[in-house]
């Protein structure tokens, strides 16, 4: 009897938690990968521009709310506009969607630099999204110029 009733009750516990792991990990979070990554070597000595793609394959969509590094003493996302650029508090990531930061549009800003980056370097970045929460990138420094749209 006493094997039956722990088999009983490893079994409950086994459908318990496979029940509420289900709940966590369904089709209700976004699913986040971030391409196409990269920083071109700053002219100056104490901000530069990243840029990537934050691609969401779930049918939730999400927040970039702010972005961190330890190279900068602030990172700020910026919208660019008429030929204006602006800081923004957040970027829409829809579902079955994509971000893009890219040259000439939206981006982000490092700013106030404790190393000027150099070509062949990695910086890593943090994302952090208001549902699926930190996500780390690592941005390699290639040429000023580099444009994967151009090349």
């Amino acid at each position: 009897m006493n094997r039956r009733r722990t088999a009983l009750a490893t079994a409950t516990a086994l459908a318990t938690a496979l029940a509420l792991a289900g709940c966590s990990s369904g089709g209700d979070a976004p699913e986040l990968s971030v391409s196409g990554a990269f920083m071109p070597e700053p002219v100056m000595d104490d901000m530069a521009a990243g840029f990537l793609t934050v691609r969401n394959d779930g049918d939730t969509p999400d927040k970039l709310t702010s972005v961190t590094s330890d190279i900068a003493g602030e990172v700020q996302i910026h919208e660019a506009e008429d030929q204006k650029m602006r800081e923004v508090p957040s970027f829409d990531v829809p579902a079955n969607g994509a971000l893009d930061l890219e040259r000439g549009g939206n981006h982000m800003m490092f700013l106030k630099l404790k190393k000027k980056p150099r070509q062949g370097d990695t910086v890593t970045v943090e994302l952090h999204f208001e549902k699926a929460g930190s996500v780390k990138a690592e941005l390699p420094v290639k040429e000023p110029t580099h444009n994967p749209d151009k090349q």
